[in-house]
């Protein structure tokens, strides 16, 4: 793929054919953004409800915990974090459960960009990514060139991903060529010298978005400028994930799809604590998306507290199929 500079929006890897007409002026940008199609409040937040109610067998329960633990990307993101908190999470990410060989790894490990080398180094050449968030996370208030500098400098460290914010304050001023510049920018910070990158994930802070019809054009500008996944939020702002935003998240992954055989990835982030809310997750991405997206390479869970309860849930499951009396509690896992 080849990523253009700031300055020539319309060279955007995926803003390819007809949707590169429409990345070359601000106003032709949202021309396109506005005609998408609006998003029904009522109907989107009654079917996201409908599909959460959906219950799974006890076999394909089992599959769902192992994967919903496969797609975890087990983050700290705090000012307190420090080296040796980042290297019993990066132990945590290869063996979950180090009494259960069988326990699944995690997806990534996601840290403030000084703690990427300290990631990268104890998981060795282990297949966990490290993600580091970057364009000064969370507010994203800063001027491009510190914003591309800390993407050089955390990829230079070891991040196989970039989890970037966008300028919300743009977005909703209606300067979206301001936005889409930007993120063409940090996906050529996120080059390596021999060609290989860093893969983006855009996030959006959608309980600050305001609309449905918000996070569906932010969506597409996302996708339009390069981004290999969108996501929902920091984890810093609520409402952070709910059904309804990844639903409309999950439709427009679809529907670019469609549109340019692209396959983009999409990772709710913040407030999903329990497996049964990740469960409801992996429903509607099988039922909204389809099932290409039932995989670590093209959704994730941005969580913290969320893995611990996969874990209870899968070991209450091998207890209970065991015939055994009793099962640990939740404080028999490690607090992250």
């Amino acid at each position: 793929m080849t990523t253009s500079s700031a300055s020539t929006a319309s060279a955007a890897p995926a803003a390819h054919g007809a949707l590169a007409d429409h990345t070359r002026s601000n106003a032709s940008l949202r021309q396109f953004l506005h005609g998408l199609p609006g998003v029904d409040q009522v109907g989107a937040e009654a079917r996201a409800a409908g599909l959460g109610t959906r219950s799974i067998k006890t076999s394909s329960k089992e599959y769902a915990l192992d994967l919903a633990i496969r797609m975890v990307d087990l983050t700290t993101l705090e000012g307190a974090d420090t080296h040796g908190k980042v290297r019993a999470l990066a132990n945590k990410a290869l063996r979950p459960d180090p009494a259960d060989p069988t326990c699944p790894s995690v997806a990534a490990v996601c840290v403030y960009p000084d703690m990427v080398a300290t990631a990268r180094e104890t998981l060795g050449d282990a297949p966990i990514n490290v993600a580091a968030v970057a364009t000064a996370f969370p507010s994203g208030r800063a001027a491009m060139d510190i914003k591309l500098a800390d993407t050089v400098d955390a990829v230079e460290a070891g991040a196989g991903e970039i989890d970037m914010v966008i300028d919300r304050g743009a977005f909703l001023s209606g300067n979206y060529l301001q936005v889409f510049d930007e993120i063409v920018a940090v996906r050529e910070a996120c080059r390596r010298p021999d060609g290989s990158e860093a893969h983006l994930k855009v996030i959006f802070e959608t309980g600050e978005l305001q609309t449905y019809d918000n996070v569906r054009r932010a969506s597409w500008l996302a996708m339009m400028a390069g981004a290999h996944f969108i996501k929902t939020s920091t984890g810093k702002v609520q409402p952070a994930a709910t059904l309804p935003v990844t639903m409309v998240m999950l439709e427009a992954v679809r529907d670019y799809r469609a549109l340019t055989g692209q396959m983009i990835g999409v990772k709710p982030a913040g407030g999903i604590r329990t497996a049964k809310d990740a469960i409801k997750y992996l429903v509607m991405v099988n039922e909204v998306a389809g099932p290409d997206w039932l995989d670590p390479d093209w959704f994730r869970f941005g969580a913290s507290s969320l893995l611990n309860e996969l874990l209870m849930q899968r070991t209450k499951m091998r207890y209970t199929s065991e015939g055994a009396a009793r099962y640990p509690g939740p404080d028999y896992f490690t607090l992250d």
